[in-house]
């Protein structure tokens, strides 16, 4: 199950909040839109994150004034929950723990409660920020899951049998793009036409937090993308104009969802088991282990911080572990 949905029934239950709590939510999620350049998913997952907390809150209130809900709704006024303490935050992560979230699942919770503080402070609705020095729960638990080199090229290589022909060589050049440059699916689905720079040998893209990078690709892809530039696209958009480089059967734009359904049918018929970031695993992984330097696959990749690329050291270490106990004659 998705962090997504999962977080969406567990606040389907929770203590309703408040219209001024809610009012506070939604000035929030706007100072992320508009003041910070969040994406929609990013923003949707801090609502969801803080309206998981704070009717968490909410219902530790109505618990310790044994008032019946009618009741409870003249205690919780204005902004009643604040401040919360940094105690009601790890308690918070301990029942995500509790009701097996994943590490990941708890490292986003933690990332949307500091943002939420932060913004609290310049706001003036708290003095001090609780969730200061809170520690991120490690994740080697949950490592990326990467293909091997060999499933790569089985993949790549593949040519269709049962599948369309016709969109096969726009699958084929999303899927090729993908482990070219280590994109995001949202990134994939977002690259416009005049992003490209096939002389150059690179493509402009815009990554988390409306954060621009440029990432190379290899001429594998791009003699795909043009493959697909002049026998498909202009096919798919029966006349009509668009700034998107990869369009849908109906000649528009590509989704996250379209382009998972596509990647998860491309993967079926070449025998290889898929996931949405397997690919972007994948790419992060190969460099590493074909002795990329760290800080070049984090700007590669579009990660703020190093330490979620470090991430990869640690499957290409088990991967060299294994590799010598299996053929170090004194390590058998």
């Amino acid at each position: 199950m998705s962090y997504e949905l999962k977080k969406k029934r567990a606040v389907s239950g929770i203590q309703p909040l408040n219209a001024e709590t809610v009012l506070l939510i939604n000035r929030f999620l706007s100072y992320l839109t508009v003041e910070r350049g969040l994406s929609k998913n990013t923003v949707e997952s801090y609502r969801l994150d803080l309206k998981g907390f704070l009717g968490y809150l909410a219902e530790k209130i109505e618990q310790k004034s044994g008032r019946s809900e009618a009741e409870n709704s003249l205690l919780v006024t204005r902004y009643s929950l604040l401040p919360f303490t940094r105690q009601e935050i790890v308690n918070y992560m301990g029942k995500l723990k509790d009701d097996k979230y994943s590490a990941a699942s708890v490292c986003r919770f933690i990332s949307s409660v500091k943002g939420f503080c932060r913004f609290l402070i310049i706001e003036k609705l708290i003095a001090e920020d609780p969730s200061e020095n809170l520690k991120m729960p490690k994740q080697w638990e949950r490592l990326p899951k990467a293909l091997s080199i060999e499933d790569i090229k089985k993949l790549l290589s593949h040519e269709p049998a049962t599948m369309s022909r016709r969109l096969f060589i726009r699958d084929s050049a999303m899927l090729e793009l993908l482990y070219s440059s280590g994109l995001r699916v949202s990134e994939v689905v977002s690259i416009k036409i005049n992003d490209l720079n096939f002389e150059g040998g690179f493509l402009r893209v815009m990554g988390k937090g409306s954060k621009e990078r440029v990432v190379p690709m290899n001429q594998r892809a791009i003699e795909k993308i043009k493959k697909y530039l002049h026998e498909l696209r202009p096919d798919l958009l029966k006349n009509k104009q668009s700034p998107y480089l990869f369009l849908t059967g109906r000649g528009t734009p590509m989704t996250r969802q379209r382009f998972w359904q596509a990647l998860k049918k491309f993967g079926i018929a070449a025998g290889v088991k898929l996931s949405p970031h397997s690919v972007r695993h994948s790419f992060a992984t190969h460099l590493l282990e074909g002795g990329a330097d760290l800080r070049s696959v984090q700007k590669m990749l579009g990660h703020a911080d190093i330490s979620t690329t470090q991430i990869y050291t640690k499957v290409t270490g088990d991967r060299i572990r294994k590799v010598y106990l299996e053929h170090h004659p004194r390590a058998k």
